[in-house]
């Protein structure tokens, strides 16, 4: 071990970028479809060793002494999201003639700057090095405060965030709900990266117990939530998910538009499976309806005709408000009852950026640039969270697309709380990739996170109802066309509160820094 750290860390010029490239990218092997973890523990460990070997030149200033080691997590980073999101620019090539051009932009622009991150972090745990475990701790802490700002800055992309790579199935998932998910970032880097200690003398038994404790919890706590604790109860509310499979292509078809909606109502009017009972609640996916429904009184008709009475039907569809040059389009989920009338709808609030709205829209709109998804003059994004309530009181929370994606803003205690996440989704436009089982594994960790089940449906899959502990309780594959029919599970309480595991994040994050602060000063030593 101490013969690779060696090597590894006294790499230089390309060769030590390539190194750093590599790992990025063998990190992305933690993450979905593959869910291989352990490809963490090597990742992260060269990452260490080549951060070890990142000194910058004492001559220099504060910045630019921290060069080499931002240098060092840029390059991780870019291998990470490269890896991971290249898919991003299958979305470009549903209009190729009109989009095309910015595939190299997608594949390669968006981790360059989702890299920036990973090279903050690096060049920040650099400043607090030390040469035992407490590295590890400021690698952690570190990764753990620029995981949070990638959340928040310009809206926030936390896609695959590190702290993904230690939650690949259920029996990982469970510890999401104690501690939140910023701090399971900082927790994966530390346990990921503590195999690096194998090949250091200073901190390493201290280190590796640490670690070791850590991840042994992480499990035991999950085994103890899945096959111990008290579990979900199952309501006795039936939904049906409704899933086309319809390409995107067809979708964005003008002369398909009548066939498109046709097909959301055949699967709608099906009758059960034998034996079954029939949904009470019906889903569509993501802009499944194909024109502006309020324009439409025909189409609200039709879906009248396809419902039972008692029936509500949650469609996503396009909304506008306004008219002339106050024109303003909304993505938005509608409840509608079987007499075809809407009786609720809740807008997006969380878009989705280049996607739905363009940031700086003035400058790109000067480069005749506009989002692919978006409407003329692009979407607007909801200024409150709706809610959708059915008439006995139960709470639907609408997430559209990838809102499900930032659990930390979903509330989800008190009397005004969901019952459950209705989370629809249009994955089509990235074809057969990673991303739809990116975004599934998502919806899947926010389940556990809030406490809440999950309503999921998808164009392509994939579309699954998701108990609070992250189980598919029943679910169609990705490219199933079809649907299926089941219960909703109920809500549980999460042992801790969203408030505590805030704080819980703040204060391991500040005593972290403020530990290796100590030790750099010389006040707290490291025993081999």
């Amino acid at each position: 071990m101490e013969r690779i750290a060696a090597m590894v860390m006294l790499s230089a010029g390309w060769r030590r970028l390539a190194i750093a490239l590599a790992a990025g990218a063998f990190a992305a092997l933690m993450l979905p479809p593959f869910g291989l973890f352990p490809a963490g523990f090597v990742s992260f460990s060269v990452l260490v060793w080549l951060i070890d070997g990142a000194s910058g030149n004492p001559d220099r200033g504060v910045i630019l002494r921290r060069w080499p080691s931002f240098l060092i997590g840029w390059t991780f980073g870019l291998g990470y999201f490269v890896a991971s999101l290249w898919w991003t620019a299958n979305a470009l090539l549903v209009d190729a003639d009109e989009f095309a051009w910015a595939v190299p932009l997608a594949a390669v622009g968006l981790p360059a700057y989702l890299a920036i991150y990973h090279g903050l972090a690096a060049a920040l745990a650099r400043m607090l090095w030390t040469d035992g475990f407490l590295r590890i701790v400021a690698l952690a802490a570190s990764f753990g405060l620029a995981e949070w700002l990638r959340g928040v800055v310009f809206t926030g992309f936390p896609w695959n965030a590190v702290g993904q790579g230690l939650t690949p199935f259920p029996l990982m998932m469970q510890s999401l709900a104690l501690v939140g998910g910023h701090t399971m970032n900082m927790a994966a880097v530390f346990v990921f990266a503590a195999p690096a200690l194998f090949a250091s003398s200073r901190g390493r038994a201290a280190g590796l117990s640490l670690a070791a404790l850590l991840f042994a919890a992480h499990l035991g706590y999950g085994g103890y939530a899945l096959y111990i604790a008290p579990q979900p109860a199952q309501t006795d509310r039936v939904v049906r998910l409704v899933q086309p499979a319809i390409s995107q292509a067809d979708k964005l078809d003008d002369d398909q538009r009548a066939a498109v909606f046709q097909a959301h109502l055949d699967l709608t009017k099906a009758p059960p499976a034998e034996g079954g009972k029939a949904p009470r609640l019906i889903v569509w996916p993501e802009t499944s309806v194909p024109f502006i429904l309020t324009q439409s009184p025909d189409a609200l008709a039709l879906i009248s005709d396809a419902l039972e009475d008692g029936q509500i039907l949650f469609a996503g569809a396009v909304r506008v408000e306004g008219g002339g040059a106050e024109e303003r389009y909304y993505n938005s989920i509608y409840m509608i009852d079987s007499q075809g009338q809407i009786i609720g709808a809740a807008d997006k609030v969380h878009l989705v950026p280049f996607g739905e709205f363009l940031p700086f829209e003035d400058f790109f709109r000067k480069l005749n640039l506009q989002a692919v998804a978006a409407m003329p003059g692009g979407f607007s994004a909801a200024l409150q969270r709706g809610m959708l309530t059915l008439p006995d009181g139960f709470k639907l929370l609408p997430l559209i697309c990838y809102e499900i994606i930032f659990p930390s803003e979903i509330t989800a205690e008190g009397p005004d709380a969901p019952d459950v996440i209705l989370n629809i989704t249009n994955d089509e436009w990235f074809g057969v990739s990673p991303g739809p089982w990116q975004h599934f594994l998502q919806a899947r960790l926010a389940a556990v996170e809030t406490g809440l089940p999950v309503i999921r449906d998808a164009n392509s899959g994939i579309s699954a109802v998701i108990d609070p502990r992250g189980r598919v309780t029943a679910g169609l594959a990705f490219g199933a066309k079809g649907f299926i029919d089941t219960t909703i599970p109920a809500k549980i309480d999460t042992i801790v509160p969203k408030a505590y595991r805030t704080l819980l994040f703040g204060l391991l994050l500040l005593s972290s820094f403020l530990i290796v602060m100590l030790a750099r000063m010389g006040f707290v030593f490291e025993r081999n």
